[in-house]
C-alpha cells in the first residue's frame, strides 16, 4: 500500500474519533468509576481494620503485656491522694525517669499502710490505692468535666481524691497501742457504720516499695520473706477465732428466740456442761461453780464457757447461723470498698458438741477485727448495723465533687429491747468484770473480753480479743465500737488476758474519738 493510502486512513480514523467524542469521553467516565469504587473500597476497609483494632479490640491491645502506653501516661502526672481528716496522707515525687517522671509517696507511710494499702510502679496497687485506682490515676471517665473533647483529643485529666472516713486520733492511738505487738484494730462509728481506725502490726512503710530499681525490688524481698507478714492487712483480710467475744452473738440469739426472758434471770446450766453427743464436757476457766445456773449478765461479765455453750444449744442451729449471718458472718463478698475476707459461722455442724463450741467463738468460728467491731456496734446502736464504710467522698482535682457515699443500714440483728439488755452486760463486764481496764472516767463503756485457744489441742499461743463500746452519757447515741486482737497474747489462758492485753488498746481509741 502506498504511503498515501497509510496516510489517507489514519486520517480517516481520526476523523472518526473526532467525530465520536461521546464515545471516548464514556469511556473515561467509566474508568474514573471504577478507580474511584476501589478507592472507596480502600476506605471502607481501612474503616472496617480501624474499628476492629480501636473498639472491637481495643481491650486486647490495651491489656497487652506489651503495651507500655497506659503505663507510661499513668505516671506522667501526678496521682490524686489519699485524704485523711482534710489532710492528704499520700503525695507524688519525681523520678527522673523520662518514661516514669511520678512515683507514689506517703507521708506517714506506717500510720496509714492498712488504710492505703501501695501503688508500685513494679507491684501495682492494693487495698483503696487499688480499688479506687481509676480515680486516683485520672482515668475514670466521671472525673472529666468535657467527656467528648477528651476523649477524642485523648487529653490526660488528672487524678482525683479520695476522702475517707479515718479519725487521725484514734488512728494514731490505735497504731500506738499496738506498738510492737503483732494484731490488729478497727474501730467504726455505730450510727454511720464509717470505719474510723484500722491498723495492723506489724505496719511497714509502703514508701519503700512505690517505684523501681534494684533498692525497690530488695525492700519487696525483705517485706514478703518476714515470717511476721508486715504487709497482711490484719484487720480486714485476716480471721481468728473470736473466743468468748462471740458470746454476745450467743447472748443475742438467746433472748432474741426467747430461750432465756432476760439477762437478770437464772439460766439452767450445769457446771461442766458436756452436750448429748460427746463425752467431753465444757469447763470454765476461772469463774468455776459461780457459773451454775448463772444470768446472762453475771455469765458474761465473768465468761461462762458453760452457760453459752448450752445457750447456742438450746437456741439451735438453725437460729444460731440465722443471728450470727445477721451480724456480718458468711459475707463471701464484702467490701467497704475494700475487699474483706469472709468470717465464718458454721452451717450444717453435725451434732451439738460442734455447735455448743462454735457458740462460745471456738471449732471452726472466726471473724476479722472488723466483723467483731460491728458486733460491738449492732448493741451500741440499739441493734442496727450499718453496712462499714471507709470512703465518704471522691472529688475532682479541683475540689468539686463526683461521687458521695452516705450510710446504709445491713440489718437488725436485735430489737431495741434487747440491745438495753446486752449493753447492761457489756457495762457490767467493765465496771465488775473483765474488762476494767477499758473504764474511761466520766463515760459509759461496755465490753466483753476474749481468748481464744487455737492450734493442736488448744496447744497455740491464744489470741486475746477485746470488744467494746464508748459514749459520753448512757442516753447519748455511741460515737465508737472497737474490736482490738493481740496474736501473741501470752497471759495465761484465762479469759482475763482479753482484759490484759487488748482492752487498755480499745481504751485509748475510746479515748481519742471520745475527746474529738
Amino acid at each position: 500500500m502506498s504511503p498515501f493510502g497509510r496516510k489517507n486512513r489514519r486520517s480517516g480514523q481520526q476523523q472518526a474519533a473526532a467525530a465520536q467524542p461521546g464515545a471516548v469521553r464514556l469511556s473515561l467516565s467509566r474508568t474514573a468509576r471504577r478507580a474511584g469504587m476501589f478507592c472507596l473500597l480502600l476506605i471502607l476497609a481501612l474503616l472496617v481494620n480501624l474499628t476492629r483494632v480501636q473498639v472491637v479490640q481495643a481491650k486486647k491491645y490495651n491489656d497487652h503485656a506489651a503495651n507500655q502506653r497506659a503505663t507510661i501516661a499513668r505516671y506522667s502526672q501526678p496521682r490524686g491522694d489519699i485524704i485523711v481528716a482534710g489532710k492528704p496522707v499520700t503525695g507524688s515525687k519525681t523520678t527522673g525517669n523520662s518514661l516514669y517522671r511520678y512515683r507514689r509517696s506517703y507521708t506517714d507511710g506506717p500510720l496509714y499502710a492498712a488504710v492505703t494499702g501501695f501503688s508500685s510502679q513494679t507491684y501495682g496497687n492494693t487495698l483503696l490505692e487499688g480499688v479506687e485506682d481509676d480515680y486516683l490515676s485520672g482515668s475514670a471517665s466521671s472525673l472529666s468535666t468535657r467527656p467528648l473533647l477528651d476523649a477524642i483529643s485523648r487529653s490526660q485529666v488528672p487524678g482525683g481524691d479520695v476522702y475517707t472516713t479515718i479519725d487521725a486520733k484514734a488512728q494514731q492511738a490505735a497504731l500506738n497501742g499496738l506498738g510492737s505487738k503483732r494484731g490488729a484494730v478497727a474501730a467504726v462509728e455505730p450510727s454511720t457504720g464509717r470505719i474510723l481506725a484500722l491498723a495492723s502490726t506489724p505496719s511497714y512503710d509502703p514508701d519503700g516499695i512505690t517505684g523501681t530499681g534494684s533498692a525497690v525490688t530488695q525492700q519487696w524481698s525483705t517485706l514478703a520473706a518476714d515470717p511476721a507478714q508486715p504487709m497482711l492487712n490484719r484487720a480486714l483480710r485476716q480471721t481468728y477465732p473470736p473466743g468468748s467475744t462471740f458470746k454476745v452473738v450467743t447472748m443475742s440469739a438467746g433472748l432474741a428466740n426467747n430461750v432465756v426472758s432476760g439477762v437478770d434471770v437464772a439460766t439452767d446450766s450445769p457446771n461442766p456442761y458436756t452436750a448429748k453427743d460427746t463425752s467431753t464436757a465444757i469447763t470454765n476457766e476461772s469463774a468455776g461453780d459461780a457459773c451454775l445456773n448463772a444470768t446472762l449478765e453475771y455469765a458474761l461479765q465473768v465468761s461462762c464457757n458453760t452457760v453459752f455453750a448450752k445457750l447456742g444449744v438450746d437456741v439451735g442451729e438453725a437460729n444460731m447461723v440465722r443471728m450470727a449471718q445477721a451480724y456480718g458472718f458468711n459475707q463471701s463478698s464484702q467490701t467497704v470498698p475494700v475487699g474483706v475476707v469472709r468470717s465464718n459461722f458454721d452451717t450444717g455442724l453435725t451434732g451439738q458438741a460442734y455447735l455448743a463450741l462454735s457458740s462460745i467463738g471456738q471449732y471452726d468460728t472466726a471473724a476479722t477485727p472488723l466483723q467483731m467491731a460491728e458486733v460491738a456496734a449492732v448493741v451500741a446502736d440499739n441493734g442496727t448495723l450499718m453496712k462499714p464504710m471507709l470512703v465518704s467522698r471522691i472529688t475532682r482535682d479541683d475540689g468539686t465533687t463526683v461521687q458521695t457515699f452516705g450510710p446504709q443500714t445491713f440489718s437488725q440483728p436485735i430489737s431495741s429491747t434487747v440491745a438495753a439488755e446486752i449493753q447492761q452486760a457489756m457495762v457490767k463486764v467493765v465496771t465488775d468484770g473483765t474488762g476494767g481496764n477499758a473504764a474511761i472516767p466520766g463515760a459509759v463503756v461496755g465490753g466483753k473480753t476474749g481468748t481464744a485457744q487455737h492450734g493442736i489441742g488448744n496447744t497455740g499461743t491464744p489470741y486475746a480479743w477485746f470488744i467494746s463500746y464508748a459514749k459520753p452519757s448512757a442516753s447519748a447515741p455511741s460515737p465508737v465500737a472497737v474490736a482490738v486482737v493481740i496474736e501473741d497474747g501470752n497471759a495465761n489462758r484465762a479469759d482475763v488476758s482479753g482484759g490484759g492485753l487488748a482492752a487498755p488498746i480499745a481504751k485509748a481509741v475510746m479515748q481519742a474519738v471520745l475527746n474529738g
